[in-house]
């Protein structure tokens, strides 16, 4: 099942009711939560990462009665840990010649998991993939919180795919989160920070000053866990 963001931007990811834990024991996840993935459907077509491989042959089901597979033009992937690109062996086995735009360290990441030579082309910040009459952007984001992690960002409506930034894990019927409670989205956002970048927390203030060097005109961000910002954006950026 697809969900619109915003004109020609849909949601395309799967909400994990049950997950209860993450990394392990590390990290209790009793609220469950969502891999979130994103179709741009402009004249050229990009789908922006994937989902955890236990869910990979139903996202690529569902996926199909969005679209027919042959007419995605690109893929991208934001960062290669397996929650987010544990659905692309099944994908890719429909689609093999499809590029892959990912960072230097992402195709090392995705060939070390999946060991396949795709068709992988690799971008750094400042570089730009054209959709025809529209245009995606990149913003490596080293270390947060793996070495491949980016950024991409889609110029034309002002929407940031921020991957593990600005996400949370938290399981909802509702895809934006200004319909959902605000105390469980400050205590569940700060939960994810705590567990998973509050050790980087150097990294991730060098990157929010330097956020305003790029001129991004953001008016949504859509993290791959998690509810979707398009409301108070000051208070996560």
């Amino acid at each position: 099942m697809s969900f619109n963001i915003k004109n020609n931007v849909f949601w395309v990811g799967k909400v994990d009711w049950e997950l209860r834990k993450f990394h392990g024991d590390e990290y209790s996840t009793h609220r469950g939560s969502t891999y979130n993935s994103y179709l741009v459907k402009e004249e050229k077509v990009a789908l922006i990462d994937t989902v955890w491989a236990p869910f990979a042959k139903e996202f690529v089901e569902n996926l199909k009665n969005e679209i027919a597979l042959d007419k995605i033009d690109y893929v991208i992937a934001n960062h290669g840990e397996i929650d987010h690109s544990g659905a692309l062996p099944e994908l890719m086995r429909h689609i093999p010649d499809t590029p892959i735009y990912c960072t230097a360290n992402g195709v090392k990441s995705l060939k070390g998991h999946y060991h396949q030579d795709w068709n992988f082309k690799v971008v750094k910040t400042g570089d730009k993939l054209s959709l025809g009459n529209s245009t995606l952007s990149f913003i490596e984001t080293r270390m947060l919180h793996w070495p491949d992690s980016m950024f991409t960002f889609f110029e034309d409506e002002g929407v940031l795919f921020s991957n593990d930034a600005f996400g949370m894990h938290l399981a909802s019927s509702e895809r934006f989160a200004d319909e959902l409670d605000p105390w469980m989205l400050k205590r569940e956002g700060a939960k994810y920070y705590a567990n998973i970048l509050l050790h980087l927390s150097p990294i991730v203030r060098k990157l929010l000053d330097n956020l305003p060097s790029f001129n991004l005109d953001i008016k949504i961000v859509a993290p791959d866990h998690g509810p979707i910002w398009r409301q108070d954006l000051d208070r996560i950026i």
